[in-house]
């Protein structure tokens, strides 16, 4: 059983997973929007020690990306940073949710994912099992809700989208879109700007 189990008994969380490659403000802006459109208790940044869908080329190492998001979380009483996938040595999101919800059987998860993530999200490893072991909400990214609600998943289970103040209590699967005041940050953008600088102490 993980530390948390006992705390979370009972209450509902957000999983914000990602690569936080660096974490920046439009990470907070979804996790902020997460706590008042879903009813959530809390969101937990769950910080992927290596993501399996990107490469790794330009990936900073893991306490620099934990820093990242940390710093901009702060001390908001809701929002948790978290080493998690490093504790339950998971690499997949499948197998994450799997250890979270077999060690936390009390507590109510709700991942989130950006529109980005979408279109390719039947690409993921057992991303079948994801979507039947947890509601999933997705939020809006400029130039990528198209093609990400005409993609494999989203007309594969359409009949399970539901509003998103609903999806919380949802039986699974069940899924919904959120479109949410639009955000300038970007991670690669963000990355360009501070060039070798971000990976500079990784090496």
């Amino acid at each position: 059983m993980l530390p948390e189990a006992a705390q979370w008994r009972g209450r509902s969380v957000a999983l914000y997973g990602g690569s936080f490659n660096p974490g920046h403000s439009g990470h907070t802006h979804v996790a902020q929007e997460c706590l008042k459109r879903l009813g959530v208790d809390a969101v937990w940044f769950l910080v992927s020690p290596g993501n399996p869908q990107k490469a790794n080329g330009d990936m900073a190492d893991f306490d620099k990306r934990f820093a990242s998001i940390e710093t901009l979380a702060g001390n908001h009483p809701r929002l948790s940073v978290t080493d998690l996938e490093v504790r339950l040595g998971t690499r997949y999101s499948a197998h994450t949710v799997r250890a979270l919800q077999t060690a936390m059987s009390k507590t109510r998860f709700i991942w989130v994912m950006g529109a980005d993530n979408l279109a390719g999200f039947h690409t993921w490893y057992e991303w079948r099992k994801i979507a039947g072991s947890l509601p999933i909400a997705i939020f809006d990214r400029p130039g990528y809700s198209i093609g990400g609600l005409n993609g494999k998943f989203s007309q594969a289970y359409k009949r399970f989208r539901v509003r998103p103040e609903k999806l919380l209590k949802s039986d699974v699967p069940a899924w919904a879109f959120l479109t949410i005041p639009r955000h300038p940050a970007s991670a690669t953008r963000l990355r360009q700007k501070l060039g070798t600088s971000w990976l500079a102490s990784t090496q």
